[in-house]
């Protein structure tokens, strides 16, 4: 999941505790260059206020309107944008390269089952566990569980929709370098949560973190005490060893997708010996963690270095 996912849950609570009633919307589907993926969420009020995208424009538009014109009172619906029969609006709204989204619209009245399903979504999303919320579309009422397994994050099967929702993607940044500020800047752009642990308090000075969450302590003792789940990226970033090998040691016994650490060829395998035979890690953990760290992009200046580390982070974060 992305930051925005729950910039929209906590923009839903506000206006839940006024007593708007909610119109909350769901990515179903896409087909050919549609601008955002299955999951993606809008939360929209009454009066046309929103949070949140759909396709980045044009779907938004044509949806507000509809919505203003009194549309979407039932529960739960699912309409499609762009090209295909069936398609609300498509003359007046035209995807990139011929694409079609179809959307779930659930209508969210400012009630208590309203605000289960808020306080459910947000724990979701600051949880360690992979959720699935099943949504009936008779109008049935939804249901929480955890997930049995990854798997897309939206299925539709028959009439009822499995939607997968799990925590917030999370960068650790470990240690404050160069490469980390420019690490911080570009995941946080991309909707990562970004934490950035360094014990040095000199390290800290000029660092501008955004809205990242710092941490003065060793990397190793917050991956402890919160270790890495499942949409977790860990970097390792200062050419220290005793700070970066310390964090290997300790990202390795969590469930982080990608472990990484910054170093020459040359330094990595020096690296992956202190972490065998000091570290006591073996083959299997050893190849959980890049080394060196992000994609061979001949990468030589601190802002290429770290697009290189969050271009593999998502490459890794996408399957691919």
């Amino acid at each position: 999941m992305q930051a925005l996912d729950l910039e929209v849950v906590e923009a839903a609570r506000r206006w839940h505790a006024e007593g708007h009633d909610l119109w909350w919307c769901t990515v179903l589907s896409t087909f050919g260059s549609a601008p955002r993926e299955p999951g993606a969420l809008l939360v929209a009020r009454a009066d046309g206020r929103h949070v949140g995208s759909l396709s980045g424009g044009c779907v938004e538009e044509a949806f507000l309107a509809r919505l203003a014109a009194g549309a979407f009172r039932a529960p739960a619906e699912v309409i499609a944008y762009g090209d295909g029969a069936g398609a609300i609006d498509a003359d007046r709204v035209s995807l990139p390269c011929g694409g079609r989204l179809e959307v779930l619209v659930e209508r969210w009245p400012a009630d208590a089952r309203a605000s289960r399903e808020l306080e459910a979504y947000a724990e979701a999303l600051r949880g360690a566990n992979l959720m699935e919320r099943r949504v009936p579309l008779d109008g049935g009422r939804c249901g929480w569980q955890l997930a049995d397994a990854p798997g897309p994050r939206v299925e539709r099967r028959a009439e009822t929709v499995r939607i997968r929702i799990g925590p917030v993607a999370r960068l650790v940044i470990a240690g404050i370098s160069p490469v980390s500020q420019y690490c911080a800047q570009f995941a946080q752009a991309l909707g990562f949560e970004v934490v950035v642990c360094d014990p040095r308090a000199e390290a800290w000075a000029g660092f501008d973190a955004g809205d990242a969450r710092c941490r003065r302590e060793l990397p190793s003792e917050y991956l402890r005490r919160h270790p890495a789940h499942a949409m977790t990226a860990v970097v390792a970033l200062t050419h220290d060893p005793r700070l970066d090998d310390l964090t290997m040691l300790e990202a390795v016994r969590g469930s982080a997708f990608y472990i990484g650490v910054m170093g020459s060829k040359r330094t990595s395998a020096n690296r992956a010996e202190r972490l065998r035979r000091s570290g006591g890690l073996d083959d299997e953990a050893l190849g959980r963690i890049r080394m060196p760290i992000g994609l061979d992009l001949g990468s030589k200046t601190p802002a290429e270095i770290a697009l290189a580390t969050l271009a593999d982070v998502v490459r890794v974060m996408r399957g691919r």
